[in-house]
């Protein structure tokens, strides 16, 4: 297939100290996932695991606010597949908590 039938998406995965973004030219049609599994990304990541990990294009979560989940949603030139990590701290908690150290520091 020549490459102008071809799109360009990239893949990307980050830790705290490391992040990896790989480009890829897919067939129209590929979706997250298969985009996913394609970049071998987890060859780079050990512990990532693809099979259950939260996807999103460009911080937009898929499987939620109207859009596909990453099996089924289908990729566009130029979309950035994004792989995103397990939370490590309930979000409303950190908040809490952020707002107690910012109320005993201004007494």
């Amino acid at each position: 297939m020549p490459d102008r039938d071809l799109i360009r998406v990239e893949v990307a995965y980050a830790l705290p100290t490391q992040q990896k973004i790989i480009a890829l030219l897919v067939e129209p049609g590929t979706t997250a996932y298969q985009a996913v599994v394609r970049s071998n990304i987890v060859e780079h990541f050990k512990d990532l695991d693809i099979e259950t990990a939260k996807m999103g294009i460009f911080g937009q979560a898929l499987g939620t606010k109207g859009l596909k989940p990453a099996r089924e949603h289908e990729l566009q030139e130029g979309d950035r597949v994004e792989i995103y990590r397990p939370l490590t701290a309930d979000p409303k908690e950190a908040r809490r908590r952020r707002a107690e150290k910012a109320k005993t520091g201004d007494s």
